[in-house]
């Protein structure tokens, strides 16, 4: 295995070994706190324009068995672990992880320090980040992640966006007919959808609010995505065009474009959320969610309006992880509803978009109505 360099702006360097042979990048370097999942994680478009740093030491012992792609390839820039498990075990294994990133000319480094680096991290905040196994001098390598501009700013969406609306596979009954925006969208969100009963078209994130509001939708999905939600303008001008219109449900990205559309501001955290071990508080129902997070901006708490309130919280740093608003039959949250892994803590969001497709009014809020009768 040849050797490795982990750079960082602030002019840290650490060294390790080559376990995926691959194009030397740049990108915005976080840590995940997932014991398992590194499959989805590889093929989450949020994490586009991303090095991710495994916080568990041992990667890949399961292999790469297909059946869990959350898009059609992986998106993130690299790959950073303690320990590679160069002998994969499980029956459904079709690649080894090495295998799998080779495949999609992806690096893949181990034998770091991924303690010290994550430590960095959460003191610093996240950093720009080159992965090489250059011979380069460790002065000119810093030099080049300094000059490196970052994804702050870029529209990543663009990227990942279908660029043609297609059709999902399509429920055993039709209920419901979904506009999905794809900035990014998820497989397991679609197939969330369409398993109750939702009939899914995915359209590009820039499409117009004509063409939904003239498609006979019942509903519409802001997808997750990656990357500064604020270049992504047409997205946020259509949801200002279809508020109160249409029911409109936001994950992720989809929630922080609605934040936008409604005149919320955002912050860019220190580190962000990454993970699948964040406690949630519904603050309509009184009940504790696990939840799945990828992200590092978050609502401004302070810039709510008055049509919209906080509909979730999180526990561990107690900043917005979700919010609605009656009024505009829109509400979204700051997390991965389909992930699983309470497993099932959060599907009740999927369900309440059901309801509000059908009823134009959120459940509870319709039980309070009536208990005022």
């Amino acid at each position: 295995m040849s050797k490795a360099r982990l750079v960082l702006e602030n002019g840290s360097i650490f060294e390790g070994k080559v376990f995926s042979k691959g194009a030397s990048c740049f990108g915005e370097l976080i840590f995940n706190t997932a014991m398992t999942g590194y499959e989805e994680v590889l093929t989450d478009p949020s994490y586009k324009g991303q090095v991710v740093l495994f916080t568990y030491p041992h990667i890949g012992n399961y292999g790469i068995h297909e059946d869990n792609p959350q898009s059609k390839q992986p998106h993130l820039q690299a790959v950073v672990v303690k320990e590679y498990c160069h002998f994969p075990s499980h029956y459904r294994s079709k690649y080894s992880l090495q295998e799998y990133l080779e495949q999609h000319n992806i690096i893949g480094i181990e034998g770091v320090d991924t303690r010290a680096i994550t430590r960095q991290l959460r003191h610093v905040g996240a950093m720009n980040v080159l992965i090489t196994d250059s011979d380069e001098p460790d002065d000119v390598l810093i030099q080049q992640v300094k000059d490196y501009a970052g994804i702050t700013g870029k529209n990543l969406a663009k990227e990942v966006s279908t660029p043609v609306p297609y059709d999902w596979e399509k429920p055993e009954q039709r209920n419901y007919k979904v506009a999905v925006i794809d900035c990014g969208v998820k497989f397991s969100i679609l197939n969330h959808l369409k398993d109750l009963g939702c009939e899914c078209t995915v359209f590009p994130y820039t499409v117009s609010a004509d063409t939904i509001l003239t498609g006979g939708f019942d509903g519409v999905l802001m997808s997750n995505g990656p990357g500064d939600p604020r270049p992504v303008t047409e997205a946020i001008t259509l949801v200002q065009n279809l508020m109160g219109k249409l029911p409109i449900f936001g994950i992720c990205l989809g929630h922080q474009i609605i934040c936008l559309a409604a005149g919320m501001n955002l912050v860019k955290l220190p580190f962000g959320h990454h993970g699948v071990n964040h406690p949630i508080k519904n603050m309509y129902r009184d009940l504790i969610e696990i939840s799945s997070q990828n992200h590092i901006y978050n609502t401004d708490k302070d810039s709510i309006p008055e049509h919209f309130s906080v509909s979730h919280m999180n526990l561990n740093d107690h900043t917005v992880a979700g919010v609605r608003s009656e009024e505009l039959m829109i509400f979204s949250v700051q997390y991965h509803p389909e992930s699983a892994p309470g497993p099932n803590d959060s599907n009740y969001l999927f369900q309440d978009f059901v309801y509000l497709m059908e009823h134009k009014v959120f459940k509870d809020q319709q039980q309070q109505e009536l208990a005022l009768q």
